[in-house]
């Protein structure tokens, strides 16, 4: 054990060109550990704060010089001398110190970016690997290792591309008993028989926020899963034995909290709750579906239930604008039965310990987790693969080029030669 000796917070770029920021932290024993955050392009309403400038003559106001001043000064002031070893007591000091419910004072971007390096300075001080650190941390105990498989988002929609669907992100899911590498070996050979069908129609091949292809012109919000389907066959696999399809409707950005209704533009539909419900019916009975998630909105507590109904158990139902990795809605989902898995975002929560808290809900409740990617704002940090192999995830949601990306699946599939080994 050693206790903190110096945290240091710098401006750095994200994805999408726009800053994100990066932590060391330092221990007394000259242990060093460094975590950036990531955040989203679409996001939640209940997520924790990602505190921006709001300087217009500095990136378009969305600096975060105010929040690298929160850890420079605050954080590190009330967390210098604490064990690093102690984690739940350090990320609990920093939630007691900014007091809101969202993390507004001192923003869950420093929270969050301190929170996972002090995690990692102490994982190094220990000698072990995060994964196997975050284990012990949090007293998970032996149960085995479980490697997650890919959910590949390969088109993209909603907010993540312009003029495509209404729906945000549609998937390539690993099924089988594959490993690791040989489940994203598969799922690249998929994305690159998809890139020939989109262009054999024609369609843009160009890649949006995720990686993933964002062709507009496409003439249904059906059409993607089609397109999924082929490109799993004509990459040599079994549709809904080697690889199935996800879906990420993310509807509350087409739902209209006045009306109550879902305005599905591209198809000029406006519909109710069950009517859309109605509208997914045929593809559950159709398609080889491995996941749906956000398929309503997160102002629609009632009608998820009637989501899940309708799945039928065939495959989990996530939620993720629903329950933004919060203990508190995600045990009002379990009690609802509105959602079988739950996605896990790192900066949704704002600190390490409330987002192994969600996961280990789901683990004691049998449902599954998801620890997923951001879209707007991803860096290069893996920590999210590696909380993914600590809990036993069944998958990790990541796309499939861009090298904020691509070092996910190479952190997994160093993970498996670990274990293996």
């Amino acid at each position: 054990m050693s206790k903190i000796k110096n945290i240091y917070a710098r401006e750095i770029l994200a994805s999408g060109g726009a800053p994100s920021l990066e932590v060391t932290v330092t221990l007394e024993s000259g242990a060093i550990g460094e975590a950036s955050v990531s955040y989203g392009a679409s996001a939640g309403s209940k997520e924790a704060t990602v505190l921006l400038d709001g300087d217009k003559t500095r990136y378009n106001g969305k600096g975060m010089l105010n929040a690298i001043s929160n850890i420079n000064n605050q954080i590190k002031n009330i967390l210098v001398e604490m064990e690093a070893s102690d984690q739940r007591a350090i990320d609990n000091k920093m939630i007691e110190t900014d007091g809101t419910i969202n993390k507004a004072v001192l923003g869950g971007n420093a929270m969050l970016g301190v929170s996972l390096a002090v995690a990692r300075a102490e994982a190094s001080e220990e000698n072990l690997p995060l994964y196997k650190y975050l284990r012990k941390v949090y007293e998970i105990g032996d149960i085995g290792w479980k490697l997650p498989k890919p959910m590949i988002v390969m088109i993209e929609g909603g907010k993540h591309a312009d003029e495509t669907t209404d729906l945000q992100e549609f998937m390539v899911g690993a099924m089988g008993n594959k490993s690791a590498a040989e489940n994203v070996r598969m799922e690249m050979e998929i994305y690159s028989a998809l890139k020939n069908i989109l262009k054999a129609d024609k369609l843009s091949t160009n890649v949006g926020n995720e990686g993933a292809f964002a062709p507009n012109g496409i003439i249904s919000n059906e059409k993607p899963i089609e397109y999924l389907v082929q490109a799993i066959t004509n990459a040599g696999y079994v549709p809904g034995v080697d690889a199935g399809v996800g879906i990420d409707a993310a509807a509350s950005e087409f739902y209209s909290e006045e009306t109550k209704k879902y305005n599905l533009k591209l198809e000029g539909k406006e519909l109710t709750s069950e009517e859309l419900i109605a509208y997914y019916k045929p593809w559950i009975e159709k398609y080889p579906i491995a996941t749906m998630e956000d398929m309503l909105s997160e102002f629609d507590w009632d009608n998820w239930p009637k989501m899940v109904e309708a799945i039928g158990g065939k495959f989990p139902l996530i939620a993720d604008d629903l329950t933004v990795t919060n203990v508190n809605l995600w045990q009002k989902a379990i009690e609802m039965k509105a959602a079988t898995a739950i996605l896990i975002k790192l900066n949704q929560a704002g600190t390490l310990t409330e987002t192994m808290d969600c996961c280990l809900l789901a683990n004691k409740n049998n449902l599954i987790t998801m620890p997923s990617h951001r879209g707007g704002g991803e860096t290069n940090d893996t920590f999210l693969v590696d909380l993914a192999v600590a809990v036993n995830s069944a998958y990790i949601k990541v796309g499939p080029t861009r090298g904020e990306r691509v070092c996910k699946y190479n952190r997994l599939m160093k993970i498996e030669e670990e274990i293996n080994n």
